[in-house]
């Protein structure tokens, strides 16, 4: 069937502006100008931070040291330096840079690993420093804003491999040198890029105190959190100031009070329901505080759950970022590393005693890594950028109607599923039986599939539901199927947001085709 464009999009995109810093106001956030933003970006995930499942690696080299150690084990002293040394060059370039910012981002989140800026006795370390200036500098030139991330803090928050803690244990919280050290670091960071404009804000830590310690720690990390704002606030009175909660930045009891007004409070969501009840808590800790909210880490599953979740957080004016930019043979990314002929071996070398290559030969691999990092080398996956943006996806899931209630977003007197958007009444339901029905978004190991792809929706004749679109998708042509692939008894009308599915009959609906007859995307890199 033919249709219209539809003539506005959801969130209007544009490039970072630098005319001043960005600034919390009334439950939002402001850019320099004073206009409202919601943004859109990517985290630059193992750059500055390895970690070790973008790399394929398991137990043994999952934290930045452990692959420090197995790259020097593999290649000796020497040859691991000159590789670490081309690997900040070449894992994030220009060309990453510019092709976030012409894929419609308009930040990137930088995780950093303390060691990088600072030594053992706190003192800066420039080299380390020089790499996010240059960052900034390109950032800069293409319009994007830099959110500084302390993902990895001195002695580590979390005491996981995702912080570089050196003995598995949060001990940021349990040594007062590591305190120190954090406490110094941020001072240092914020006197370096006080007055820079293209600096976003401040993340203090990434995903403090999971599992058992956030109940030890609780107390001790608001104290920290309350010290970190004075440090920074002794040099930079302007910069946004961002606070994750714990348990992996889900958990959102420690924020009772303002402790900064110009501040912005994060959370992170993987492998759940994309639907409002499972946001609801931090949507009443906005409303309760008057702080705006962000959606600071969230990805690695297909690109039905992201459409479908990045749909959720911008209905509720939530800004977010994804996870990650790149990494090795993924279809979860939007660049992927093909990794080069005898990675295997190294990646078999980290459960052995010896390694399986000789010096030589592990360093020829290496070297052909370095190559494969580079973007032009990188296979890019469009399908995962659109379903960010919603812009021009080639189809995108049923149960994937927007969020903003009946008479908006739907009018239909179902009954969901139990554990997924509980709180509509569209009748959604498994046409296949699912492994896993608790929780049907688990993605473990980088697979295609979940069982959320068995989710259908049921109408009865004259129920309706709407699909959120970017104003760049072509909407002539579009196909609603079900489940056995054919057409389903609708129509389709455009609307400000998108399109309307309207059931003319009793229907199941599967999924929503705006690509090619075969479902390939339509999408070109930029």
């Amino acid at each position: 069937m033919t249709i219209g464009h539809a003539t506005t999009r959801t969130v209007p995109a544009r490039p970072a502006d630098f005319s001043g810093v960005v600034r919390a106001r009334d439950a939002a956030l402001v850019d320099g100008t004073g206009r409202e933003l919601l943004l859109r970006g990517v985290g630059l995930g193992n750059w500055l931070l390895p970690e070790g499942y973008m790399w394929g690696f398991g137990p043994g080299a999952e934290s930045p040291r452990e692959i420090e150690a197995l790259v020097e084990r593999l290649a000796g002293p020497s040859a691991a330096a000159d590789f670490w040394g081309r690997f900040r060059d070449v894992f994030v370039a220009e060309a990453d840079i510019a092709r976030i910012a012409a894929s419609g981002f308009d930040h990137v989140r930088l995780p950093i690993n303390a060691r990088v800026l600072q030594t053992a006795d706190g003192e800066p370390i420039e080299a380390g420093y020089e790499l996010i200036d240059r960052l900034l500098r390109w950032c800069r030139a293409h319009r994007l804003w830099v959110l500084l991330d302390l993902h990895g803090a001195p002695g580590g928050q979390t005491g996981t491999n995702i912080d570089d803690s050196p003995r598995g244990l949060p001990e940021l919280f349990m040594d007062d040198r590591y305190r120190r050290n954090t406490l110094r670091l941020w001072r240092d960071l914020a006197s370096r890029y006080a007055g820079d404009t293209t600096v976003l804000g401040y993340d203090l830590l990434n995903e403090p105190l999971p599992n058992e310690w956030q109940h030890t720690y609780r107390d001790d990390l608001v104290r920290l959190y309350r010290d970190l704002t004075a440090e920074i606030r002794a040099v930079d009175a302007d910069h946004l100031i961002v606070y994750e909660g714990s348990h992996w930045a889900t958990n959102w009891e420690i924020f009772t009070e303002v402790w900064d007004e110009n501040s912005l409070l994060q959370f992170h969501k993987y492998w759940s329901a994309p639907d409002r009840p499972s946001i609801a808590a931090f949507l009443e800790t906005r409303d309760r505080l008057g702080l705006p909210i962000y959606m600071g880490e969230g990805g690695e599953n297909t690109a039905d759950w992201l459409y479908t979740a990045h749909r959720l957080y911008e209905a509720h004016g939530i800004g977010w970022n994804f996870w990650p930019w790149k990494k090795l043979a993924t279809p979860t990314s939007p660049a992927s590393v093909r990794p080069p002929d005898g990675w295997d071996r190294v990646v078999a070398s980290v459960s052995t005693a010896a390694p399986l290559l000789g010096r030589a030969a592990a360093g020829a691999v290496l070297d052909q890594l370095i190559e494969a990092m580079r973007l032009e080398n990188c296979d890019w996956r469009p399908e995962i950028v659109a379903a960010l943006t919603g812009e021009s996806p080639a189809s995108i899931p049923a149960w994937g109607f927007g969020f903003r209630g009946p008479g908006a977003s739907y009018r239909a007197g179902g009954r969901s599923l139990d554990g997924l958007r509980a709180d509509d009444t569209v009748t959604l339901r498994f046409d296949v039986p699912a492994d896993d029905p608790g929780n049907p978004f688990r993605h473990p190991g980088g697979r295609t599939r979940t069982d959320g792809d068995g989710i259908v929706v049921d109408l009865e004749p004259g129920e309706w539901v709407e699909y959120e679109l970017g104003e760049t998708t072509d909407l002539r042509g579009v196909r609603v199927v079900g489940p056995d692939g054919r057409a389903a008894p609708v129509v389709c009308e455009p609307t400000a947001r998108g399109v309307r599915v309207v059931a003319t009959a009793r229907a199941t609906l599967a999924r929503v085709v705006l690509g090619d007859a075969d479902g390939s995307s339509t999408v070109d890199a930029p």
